[in-house]
């Protein structure tokens, strides 16, 4: 893991299927970032949440489920995801389910747990009744005392499980405080099943961090992967693979779903992965509507570039993606291969570059100069009564993505035609060369209010 990852103390949470550990672990993180099911088996990879806890920095980690088999042939690569929680382990919590007893899978858990050396804390789960905490007792035969007895369903137990964490974990480092600062970036990587992108995270991580498979759905949960470049932290978020709508049959595929559009919306850059050695589909430009709808940047990434055919050159390809997606003809293109690691960096200076590029902010004398020479050149068109549409001034209100506000003497003179050739004018002389940008369109008055310049204004584009 990066340095700084290592000064963050890690609480793995585990405990057999069925205990309740998804439930807890979105209970102290406060969203639902873990899937809860009643179906087995549903969390396969560690989740990894940062959080503030007591003026504390912990990284909670949820595991699956020990002792299951699970239906796809991946037991041994959950398995070995638990076994590499608990090696980074600072504090191990052990979730039992208080209303099924102490049963022999319990027991298995328990021999594994302490055979790491790692401190322990159990927590009898599921106790949505006071009555129900006397039998949390029983649990003290597994040897690490008396549980802490919690329920999530009813809000019980969470001060005390907090105030038990924070007094088992190390004492706080120096630099703890520095470590648990926000990632520089925010990289989801989404896209259809089966194109790549766990493989393509590991590499990123340069360890096996999430499971990788040629099983379509392996990746059920957003997965936060935190990964240091040349010395800057970064956050990727490793999405499930999408399938189209009509395929979808269970909650699982819905929840997946909602993740990967999640993780879009949480993202400063998205990477858009396509397989090379097949054709766009429909769930890609599903997605890619997602991402226009968000205003993300974006960057598309072919990978498995080693298995296309020699014959076709990158040209091809990136025609393709233009001729498929011509409302992003902004949007630049990568190719990698994940498998070996190939043009990974390449990518990520890529969305650095986006990010920088969403994050500037054009001063409004700048601004107004730009949209008074693209008004000049091609003045808007007339409104419904044949008046001319009138624009007075342009101010940047936002960054990531860059929001622009036009005051104007009416919206309905400034059909979309003509905002995208605003959009057009502007990005060619800006630094938004490869971001969407938004423009919002406002009559002088209101957008006075927003950009809190003075209604009065005539020193902008189509000043009086």
């Amino acid at each position: 893991m990066p340095a700084s990852d290592a000064i963050v103390p890690r609480v793995v949470v585990v405990g057999r299927p069925n205990v309740g550990k998804s439930s807890l672990f979105n209970w102290l993180v406060g969203k639902r970032i873990a899937i809860e099911d009643p179906t087995a088996g549903v969390t396969r990879d560690r989740l990894v949440q940062r959080i503030g806890l007591g003026g504390r920095f912990i990284d909670l980690v949820d595991t699956g489920g020990m002792g299951f088999d699970d239906p796809d042939g991946l037991t041994g690569q959950i398995d070995a995801q638990i076994t590499a929680g608990l090696a980074e382990a600072a504090l191990v919590v052990m979730v039992v389910d208080v209303r099924a007893g102490l049963v022999a899978d319990d027991r298995m858990v328990a021999d594994r747990v302490r055979r790491t050396g790692a401190t322990v804390l159990l927590v009898a789960n599921k106790a949505d009744d006071a009555a129900l905490d006397a039998h949390a007792a029983e649990f003290a035969a597994l040897g690490f005392g008396t549980p802490v007895v919690t329920s999530v369903r009813g809000n019980r137990g969470r001060d005390r499980l907090e105030e038990e964490i924070l007094e088992r974990i190390p004492e706080a480092w120096p630099e703890e405080a520095e470590a648990g600062a926000l990632p520089e970036m925010k990289l989801a990587i989404v896209g259809r099943r089966n194109v790549g992108k766990s493989t393509f995270v590991n590499a990123l991580a340069r360890a096996e961090r999430v499971i990788t498979s040629p099983v379509a759905g392996t990746t059920r949960d957003s997965i936060d992967v935190r990964f240091e470049v040349d010395g800057h932290s970064f956050l990727a978020i490793d999405t499930p693979g999408l399938r189209r709508a009509k395929s979808r049959t269970s909650d699982i595929d819905f929840y997946s779903t909602h993740r990967a559009q999640r993780g879009i919306r949480r993202a400063d850059v998205v990477l858009l992965f396509f397989d090379a050695t097949e054709p766009i589909g429909k769930v890609d430009k599903q997605l890619a509507e997602t991402i226009v709808e968000e205003a993300k940047p974006v960057v598309f990434v072919v990978n498995k570039w080693d298995l296309y055919a020699a014959d076709v050159r990158r040209r091809e390809w990136i025609q393709y993606l233009r001729d498929t997606f011509r409302t992003m003809p902004w949007a630049p293109v990568e190719f990698v291969t994940a498998t070996a690691a190939r043009n990974v960096k390449a990518t990520v200076d890529t969305a650095q570059r986006l990010f920088r590029q969403a994050g500037t902010r054009v001063a409004t004398a700048r601004l107004n100069a730009l949209i008074r020479e693209a008004v000049t050149s091609n003045p808007p068109p007339s409104d419904r009564r044949g008046r001319p549409t009138r624009v007075y001034y342009a101010t940047q209100v936002e960054v990531l993505p860059p929001t622009i506000v036009l005051a104007t003497s009416g919206t309905a003179g400034l059909p979309e035609t003509y905002q995208r050739y605003l959009i057009g004018a502007l990005r060619e002389r800006t630094p938004f060369r490869e971001v969407p940008i938004r423009l919002v369109v406002r009559d002088r008055g209101a957008a006075a209010a927003e950009g809190g310049a003075s209604a009065d204004e005539s020193a902008g584009p189509g000043g009086e």
